[in-house]
C-alpha cells in the first residue's frame, strides 16, 4: 500500500535511502552518502511530499516530490525487482500533469527504470556535490 509519509518512518526512509543509495551509486562512496543522512533527516525529507510502499506494516520503499521534481524513488535493496518501484512510480506520476528527476549517468539500471516509464533524457549536467555527470530526465513536461 502506498501512503503519505508520517514522522514515524524516518528511520526506515533513511535505512532504505543509505543502503540504496551505496548500491546504486557504487562509484561516489559510501562515505559520501553517510554523510548525508543527516540533510536527508532535517531538510531533504522535511521539504519534500513524500510517501511510503509499506508491506507487512514495514516501509519497503519511498519517493519524495519536490513540486515537479521526483527528488528520490528508492526501495529496500533485498525487495528491488519485485514492482515496488514500479508501483511508487506510478503513483508519482498520477500526482503531477509533468515530473523531472537526475539521475547519475553511471546509474545504467536506473535510466533503463525511468525510461520504462516514460521518462525521457532532455540534458546532462555535472552535479556539484559529487562532481559525476548526470541525466535530467522529464515524463510530460
Amino acid at each position: 500500500m502506498i501512503r503519505k509519509y508520517r514522522e514515524a518512518d524516518i528511520e526506515q526512509i533513511l535505512d532504505i535511502w543509505l543502503s540504496a543509495s551505496i548500491k546504486a551509486h557504487s562509484f561516489v562512496g559510501s562515505e559520501f552518502w553517510q554523510s548525508k543522512v543527516s540533510d536527508m533527516r532535517d531538510i531533504y525529507i522535511p521539504a519534500s511530499d513524500t510517501f511510503v510502499f509499506e508491506a507487512d506494516e514495514q516501509v519497503t520503499g519511498f519517493y519524495c516530490l519536490y513540486g515537479n521534481t521526483l527528488a528520490a524513488v528508492f526501495v529496500l535493496p533485498s525487495l528491488q525487482g519485485n514492482g515496488i518501484g514500479s508501483a511508487l512510480i506510478e503513483d508519482a506520476k498520477s500526482r503531477r500533469a509533468c515530473l523531472q528527476l537526475s539521475v547519475y549517468r553511471q546509474n545504467a539500471s536506473s535510466i533503463s527504470f525511468y525510461q520504462k516509464h516514460g521518462f525521457i533524457a532532455l540534458s546532462e549536467q555535472i552535479d556539484e556535490q559529487t562532481g559525476y555527470p548526470e541525466f535530467i530526465m522529464e515524463h510530460y513536461c
